[in-house]
């Protein structure tokens, strides 16, 4: 970071974890890190294909999926360099349990499960998560569902915890299909959508048919 008195403060992205019914804040995880590059994919609702009801070109079914891919850098180097706990004691491990804990249901989940399989229950009903949102700054605060996930550990202390690693995420941003308008997610990718098309109204320099040669549509 830089010393110059009048540099921006840095912001950080992250994800925080918050109960769905009441939008208590549970978990907040800061990245050590920003990812220098952010991959977004949007894959068009389009109605019918190519060869379907012409009358149908124009039409959208809803927003469209969209996917996130980013690479997670975590580095206990500075913190063993100082000594300071727990990076002494277990490495960058609570920092890859924060993560990891994320695509697992909780261990008080499974045990209530396990015991209504125990007495008989016919029908487990699936483990709900909290709800997970993707902060990429105040423009970006996304309700998402982790989809892929994977770690590479690059470096290990003498008792084998690892030091540095890099975690891949894959998300898919939840929309009003998936949760509804009255869901708590849904209501704020309705302000994410709404957002952006402020945000599109923004843009410097207002379009022109000059810009294409051309002075008008025939």
């Amino acid at each position: 970071m830089s010393t110059f008195p009048r540099s921006p403060r840095l912001l950080k992205g992250g994800i925080v974890l918050i109960d769905p019914n009441s939008s208590a804040v549970q978990h907040i995880i800061v990245l050590q890190y920003n990812p220098d590059t952010l991959t977004r994919t949007l894959q068009v609702k389009g109605v019918g294909a190519e060869s379907g009801d012409r009358s149908e070109a124009l039409r959208l079914k809803g927003p469209p999926t969209e996917t996130i891919k980013l690479e997670v850098e975590i580095d206990a180097t500075d913190q063993l360099e100082r000594a300071e706990a727990p990076a002494t004691q277990v490495g960058i491990h609570p920092h890859l349990a924060a993560l990891e804990t994320l695509v697992y249901p909780s261990y008080a989940q499974l045990q209530s499960n396990n015991r209504l399989a125990a007495s008989g229950k016919m029908e487990i009903v699936p483990m709900e998560t909290p709800l997970t949102l993707f902060i990429w700054s105040k423009q970006r605060i996304l309700p998402v569902r982790i989809t892929d996930f994977s770690i590479t550990e690059e470096a290990f202390d003498a008792a084998l915890n690892p030091i540095r690693a890099k975690v891949s995420l894959g998300l898919r941003v939840l929309n009003v299909d998936d949760l509804s308008f009255n869901h708590k997610g849904g209501s704020m990718f309705m302000s994410y959508l709404q957002q952006k098309e402020q945000l599109a109204k923004q843009r410097s320099g207002a379009g022109s048919f000059s810009s294409f040669g051309i002075g008008g549509l025939s």
